[in-house]
């Protein structure tokens, strides 16, 4: 019976400073929801391991202690598997945007390109799309420069009139 009076009064010593644990843990978390888990846990843990509690130590700092480690023990999960959210949080938002826009566009600017001249097209995709400098395709191609960006300058302007009508 000696031992359960022992149990009764550390369970009311421990109960005695949830107050202060409830305030380091919502300090730790930010978070009254998790604190209030984080103190729960701390307090189930205390009571389960009171016989590690070193009779003449600081009660407090003992389940401060264990408070601030359960803490970290919950950091190092949550880093590990990433971040809890709730299936209602995300499914709202966890969709992709349609590809057709993109498949259509690029449709057309095919299409366009198809439109182009073969000396258009080959000027365009060299400088527009393969990053050639002028330079670079003036050499390719065996032409000037100045013919190079004047070729460049009407396969774009004819590549635009073409992608302006409708199909």
């Amino acid at each position: 019976m000696a031992e359960c009076t022992h149990e009764t009064a550390d369970a009311h010593a421990i109960e005695a400073q949830i107050p202060a644990l409830r305030r380091y843990a919502r300090a730790l978390t930010r978070n009254p929801e998790r604190a209030e888990d984080l103190l729960q846990d701390c307090v189930e843990r205390a009571l389960k391991r009171r016989h590690q509690f070193q009779p003449g130590t600081n009660l407090r700092t003992w389940l401060f202690t264990i408070l601030h480690n359960l803490n970290c023990d919950d950091l190092r999960r949550e880093q590990r598997r990433g971040r809890h959210v709730p299936v209602e949080e995300w499914s709202a938002t966890a969709q992709m945007p349609a590809d057709q826009p993109g498949y259509v566009y690029l449709r057309d600017i095919d299409r366009a390109l198809d439109g182009l001249a073969e000396k258009d097209r080959q000027i365009l995709l060299m400088v527009g799309c393969n990053e050639y400098s002028y330079e670079e395709a003036s050499q390719e191609l065996d032409i000037a420069v100045g013919t190079v960006k004047s070729r460049l300058s009407r396969a774009r302007a004819r590549l635009k009139d073409l992608n302006a009508r409708p199909n």
